[in-house]
């Protein structure tokens, strides 16, 4: 795959406006553990029955690779947060790393890892990053 396949796979993009539900402000990837159980408890609660389990899980798995990426590759002040819209929940992870945009792993062999980004686009209805004031903003809408 080259690396103009590998935009198209992740697009600059704007995400739609969404009703904020959760937020995080994270400096360590060992904080991850807590951002998962916190969104199981939140989104449980919150959604008062309307999330399945497996959406639940789809949510934890796409929050934890982007912050996780966030963590690793964008500088070290991360704020993770999930909102929602009519219709799906947003996933938005901002980091300090704007002149590093999303890249999907390219050629490389798969049990070096690198494919979080391919998973999310996978799970995702729609997703993007886009740059503001010197931050990185990456999302993912997962349809309710």
């Amino acid at each position: 795959m080259t690396g103009q396949a590998a935009g198209r796979i992740w697009p600059s993009a704007y995400p739609p406006a969404a009703e904020p539900l959760l937020d995080w402000q994270l400096t360590a990837v060992a904080e991850l553990p807590g951002v998962r159980a916190d969104v199981r408890a939140g989104l449980s609660v919150s959604a008062r029955g309307s999330v399945t389990p497996d959406l639940i899980d789809r949510l934890v798995l796409a929050l934890d690779e982007m912050a996780s990426n966030a963590l690793r590759h964008g500088g070290g002040d991360v704020r993770a947060a999930i909102g929602r819209t009519h219709s799906a929940y947003l996933i938005q992870v901002t980091d300090q790393a704007p002149q590093t945009p999303p890249a999907p792993a390219v050629g490389r062999d798969p049990s070096f890892g690198g494919l979080g980004l391919y998973l999310i686009a996978e799970l995702a209805e729609r997703h993007g990053w886009y740059v503001t004031d010197g931050s990185k903003h990456v999302w993912a809408l997962l349809a309710r």
